[in-house]
């Protein structure tokens, strides 16, 4: 007997890594182990009444979920990454001056040194897109300009951070989809800036005033 567990002590536990990645077709019932994972991170797996247990494993705190993560209670204690939505819908009787648009009210202005027409950043932000819907057109030729535009913390010079012209025939009551790899740079404003969205039609629209429904979507860096 004593003999017996002087050998399971020294008895060296036999190698759990796999190079492969594991699922149920290539683990046996009650199987423990190590093996590649798609995120690179490897992953502890354990096969257990025809399912598959697994957890990534990290070598430096930074955490993969291969699908939906529930919990009952989250909370952040450093820094997180999310979408952030706006609305900057108006009513105006466009011509083909520059038109700073509202984050609150229905109110765009002439320039971004309104309350209405500016945002002040909490955090680093990207412009990840725009939604941009006209009802009906008189000119469906019209090309649309838009700008990120911001006033760094510190002084009241007006930069532009970047822009991108629609040029494609409109057509009306249609959404136009403004995404971040449109832009002719990155449409990145940090912390503390004021930020605008500057809408310039090379021609006017429509010869009446008519509704433009318009929302941005900011990938927002928020640090706790």
């Amino acid at each position: 007997m004593r003999n017996h567990q002087k050998y399971l002590t020294n008895k060296k536990q036999d190698n759990l890594y796999s190079s492969e990645e594991m699922h149920l077709g290539n683990m046996i019932e009650g199987q423990v182990s190590v093996s590649n994972n798609k995120s690179s991170q490897p992953s502890l797996n354990l096969k257990k009444n025809n399912l598959l247990y697994k957890v990534s494993l990290s070598p430096d705190g930074n955490m993969f979920v291969d699908k939906k993560l529930t919990t009952d209670s989250l909370e952040y204690t450093n820094t997180f990454i999310d979408y952030r939505i706006y609305n900057h819908n108006f009513s105006d009787t466009l011509d083909n001056s520059e038109h700073f648009l509202p984050w609150q009210g229905e109110k765009e202005t002439a320039d971004m040194d309104t309350a209405s027409t500016a945002f002040l950043a909490p955090y680093k932000m990207t412009c990840h897109k725009i939604l941009f819907r006209p009802e009906a057109l008189d000119t469906l030729s019209a090309d649309f300009t838009f700008k990120i535009k911001r006033q760094d913390s510190g002084d009241a010079t007006v930069d532009e951070v970047a822009s991108f012209t629609y040029e494609t025939l409109l057509v009306a009551n249609t959404t136009i989809e403004v995404n971040q790899s449109d832009f002719n740079n990155a449409p990145v404003v940090e912390k503390g800036a004021k930020v605008s969205i500057g809408l310039t039609a090379s021609t006017a629209p429509h010869g009446s005033l008519i509704d433009y429904y318009i929302t941005s979507v900011w990938r927002t860096e928020v640090t706790i």
